[in-house]
């Protein structure tokens, strides 16, 4: 595994973003042409009226014919639109792209291809642990002594009762 290159070259820990981008990033580039950086900052391109609605999908690069000069042409993204909130995305096409190739400084996209298609992330709330019983209830009691804030120690409690837990058997 290549580790990004700025990571390699400091001493100490590494952030677990700075690794996982190095994996993915070429992973997402081959693929679809996009990076985690413009994942990670679409709700501020989108904007308000068009972060909770849309998803950048993959950008499709023009291919090269080999006789044109001048290096990069910019591409097609590709976005993944909610219902009729596409026909509105469709009027704001012109605005989004200058803030695409404004976030990648130069022009990276010359059209917009809206797809409609479910964007909402499902998010499964976790379900609330049991109480610890036992010594694992008292070794943990043991290990909040100290501790006089009360929201500290119900956050502890909360990481202490999921660590401490037995496993459960799938």
């Amino acid at each position: 595994m290549a580790l990004p290159k700025k990571a390699a070259i400091r001493k100490g820990a590494l952030q677990i973003s700075e690794v996982a981008n190095g994996i993915i990033d070429p992973v997402l580039a081959r693929r679809a042409g996009i990076s985690t950086a413009l994942l990670g900052s679409w709700d501020e391109i989108a904007g308000e009226d068009f972060a909770d609605c849309t998803r950048p999908e993959k950008i499709a690069w023009p291919r090269s014919d080999g006789y044109s000069e001048g290096g990069h042409q910019p591409g097609v993204l590709t976005i993944a639109c909610e219902g009729a909130r596409a026909l509105f995305l469709s009027h704001a096409q012109g605005e989004l792209i200058a803030r695409i190739n404004g976030f990648f400084g130069f022009p990276a996209v010359r059209q917009i291809r809206i797809v409609q298609k479910p964007v909402a992330q499902t998010f499964k709330h976790p379900r609330k642990p049991q109480p610890l019983k036992g010594e694992a209830a008292k070794r943990l009691e043991t290990m909040m002594e100290g501790i006089e804030s009360d929201a500290l120690k119900k956050a502890v409690e909360r990481l202490g009762t999921a660590v401490l837990q037995k496993k459960r058997k799938a």
